[in-house]
């Protein structure tokens, strides 16, 4: 499976990029129970994505101090760091993104920022995955609109769509409303909204949607 840059950087996209993957009930991989994926990269070579209703109970600021982001300023500089965050910064989510590579990061986000590693996804969104962009979300001077995501969901050539074939997943294309929405308790029953299904509806023996 190649690395998420190389997928990404291929420019051609495939039928599920930018599409959300919806776990069926009776997912047997419980890493995956009821989770919502963006689809961010599709193709015969395989397929890579992000969960998107997996919180991790770290802050923006705890982020920055494992990073030694500003550290350079010495300790008295580095002490008021946290008074220096922009409001945005303080809040912004951070997400388990998958089981692979889980200890390095991504920020998912909206296309007002770029810089010259950040890749696009679709239309609207935007891959960063260098030290640049924390600094620009720490500042205020990142996207309107983003999540840092721990790691990533991978598929081996052919896997997923043996995993759709088989009703492991229902797909719908994305919507970016839902993406960022903070509620992550109610994002998988959203999604399925968006489709017009209710939960009460889906079967593991049930068609595709």
């Amino acid at each position: 499976m190649l690395g998420i840059e190389k997928q990404l950087s291929r420019g051609s996209r495939g039928c599920l990029d930018g599409h959300f993957l919806i776990a069926m009930p009776g997912m047997a991989d419980e890493r995956f129970e009821r989770t919502v994926i963006f689809v961010c990269a599709h193709s015969e070579e395989g397929a890579m994505g992000f969960i998107l209703n997996r919180p991790q109970p770290v802050q923006f600021q705890e982020l920055l101090d494992n990073l030694d982001i500003d550290k350079d300023g010495g300790d008295e500089e580095h002490a008021g760091l946290e008074h220096r965050l922009s409001d945005r910064a303080r809040d912004f989510p951070i997400q388990l993104g998958g089981p692979v590579d889980s200890g390095r990061g991504f920020v998912l986000h909206s296309d007002d920022y770029m810089s010259e590693s950040t890749m696009p996804v679709n239309d609207d969104l935007c891959l960063t995955a260098t030290i640049d962009i924390l600094r620009a979300i720490k500042d205020g001077c990142g996207p309107m609109r983003g999540i840092m995501l721990l790691g990533y969901a991978g598929w081996a050539p052919g896997q997923l769509e043996s995993e759709i074939s088989a009703n492991t997943w229902l797909s719908c294309p994305a919507s970016d409303d839902i993406v960022f929405d903070p509620d992550h308790s109610g994002k998988y029953d959203r999604v399925l909204a968006h489709m017009g299904i209710s939960p009460a509806m889906l079967s593991i023996q049930a068609g595709h949607a």
